[in-house]
């Protein structure tokens, strides 16, 4: 669960090529700093590898320009949420609040999906075909597991909409499909400060933090970015098990105790699909990048997850879980909750446990049919038709349903694309002119922070120095 996804594209080819070239340039242009983007033409995945490991590697917003952007998106308390929170005590504290939340038996936490997702799809209509947008499907239930994760209670319906509501601004945000919604956002906000200030909160609050930072951090940290990434990555499997019916047919016939195909096809969606295109980091000292080349303290490190993750592989755009019967998750260029050299996702064990779940008992009920084109940012949600196991609905009716999933798509595609390019535009300008991790750090520089980091609005030095 990681926050930092790249403003998606709709990647149309109804879009006319000069509106996607001048997106492209837009968003590019959101770095606002001379940034290196690993791999690259030049430097490969070992050094990708190597850099994101450096504990050099290891600054998260303090001077780049870049995190202006991210923190405008993931308001409120950007500052404290544990994706951007400068190493240190503070970081400590949170990070050891947040596995604590995220502990519990996998028995446990499989029933609790499995609950979960199982009172989301009690809502649907019975005994006929659903057409629904997958991730807008699973995010109620994500919000209800998530919050009986912090609350140890089940969820109450408001509580959950809160959730629900505030995850899918943020998502929607993001991807530049929607404009971002403060008082939305602070409807939940309120909601949770009554809770931590009655202590309702199941677990201790990170003591380093005040009362409202306590507040931001449950927001953004267990219900925004554990939601929409949850939501997301459960989206992402079930549309490519809906659009390769051999592999939904093989999910259904493994009974081995480890969900062996599932878990295959998982780490294959987990790497065509990643659920973040870019992370920044800010080096904190000097990291060698090649034999003539140095990074210095204050360089805004791009590490590309899809760019990474086709590398070494055969037929690297291609969705074959069975791949993954000759390789190792280890050894294998795949790193969907990042690095343990630095600080992996907090979810890499609960994650997939529950995503298994999730995606056991929505097959348990339905076929899983679609034709909406599948990219890493399905900025459409995912469209798709969910068709009851006992149902047989006639083969012209199926095919009427597929028709209207793809032509309907395709003409979103173009009102779709020229919202993202005038939404992200608003927003880069909006943020950039907020500078909300700018001045946040002019007024709480890093402790012991290189020079250039913590600085005003000029760019730090991101010129690699020749050895």
């Amino acid at each position: 669960m990681r926050s930092g996804p790249r403003p998606a594209t709709a990647d149309s080819w109804w879009l006319p090529r000069g509106v996607v070239a001048l997106r492209g340039r837009i968003f590019e242009k959101a770095n606002g700093d001379r940034a290196v983007t690993l791999p690259s033409a030049v430097h490969g995945p070992e050094v990708f590898e190597r850099v994101y490991a450096h504990p050099a590697a290891n600054g998260r917003s303090a001077g780049a320009g870049l995190s202006d952007l991210f923190w405008y998106w993931l308001s409120p308390g950007p500052e404290v949420h544990q994706e951007h929170l400068e190493p240190g005590e503070r970081y400590e504290d949170v990070a050891a609040t947040t596995r604590r939340m995220l502990a519990g038996t996998s028995d446990d936490l499989t029933a609790a999906a499995t609950r979960a997702v199982a009172r989301t799809l009690d809502t649907l209509p019975d005994g006929q075909v659903s057409l629904v947008r997958l991730r807008d499907l699973v995010m109620p239930a994500w919000a209800e597991f998530c919050y009986e994760l912090v609350f140890k209670e089940p969820c109450p319906p408001h509580a959950r909409d809160l959730i629900t509501a505030h995850a899918d601004d943020v998502i929607s945000a993001l991807k530049c499909t929607g404009l971002r919604h403060p008082k939305r956002r602070a409807r939940l906000t309120e909601y949770l400060r009554a809770r931590v200030e009655a202590g309702e909160v199941a677990y201790p609050l990170p003591r380093t933090l005040s009362p409202t930072e306590q507040v931001h951090y449950l927001q953004g940290t267990m219900f925004n970015t554990a939601v929409v990434q949850l939501s997301e990555a459960t989206a992402h499997v079930l549309l490519a098990l809906a659009r390769h019916p051999e592999a939904q047919r093989r999910v259904l016939d493994d009974d081995t105790e480890d969900d062996r195909y599932l878990t295959r096809v998982l780490d294959e969606t987990m790497r065509l699909y990643p659920l973040f295109g870019i992370a920044h980091r800010i080096t904190t000292g000097e990291i060698p990048l090649d034999e003539d080349t140095v990074l210095p303290p204050g360089t805004v490190v791009c590490f590309s997850y899809p760019g990474y993750h086709a590398t070494g592989y055969d037929r690297p755009d291609e969705f074959d879980p069975d791949r993954w019967a000759a390789l190792s998750v280890k050894d294998a260029h795949h790193i969907p909750y990042g690095v343990a050299a630095n600080r992996p996702c907090p979810a890499w064990r609960l994650s997939p446990l529950v995503l298994r779940a999730a995606v056991r008992e929505v097959l348990r009920r339905f076929r899983l049919d679609s034709t909406a084109p599948h990219t890493r940012s399905i900025p459409h949600r995912a469209p798709c038709l969910l068709i009851p196991r006992d149902l047989s609905p006639a083969p012209r009716r199926l095919d009427a349903l597929r028709r209207r999933i793809r032509t309907r798509n395709a003409v979103e595609d173009v009102t779709r694309g020229v919202r993202q390019l005038v939404l992200g535009t608003v927003m880069v300008l909006h943020a950039r002119r907020r500078r909300l991790a700018g001045r946040y750090f002019e007024e709480h520089p890093p402790s012991g922070c290189p020079a250039g980091r913590g600085r005003g609005p000029g760019p730090p030095p991101h010129v690699p120095a020749r050895r």
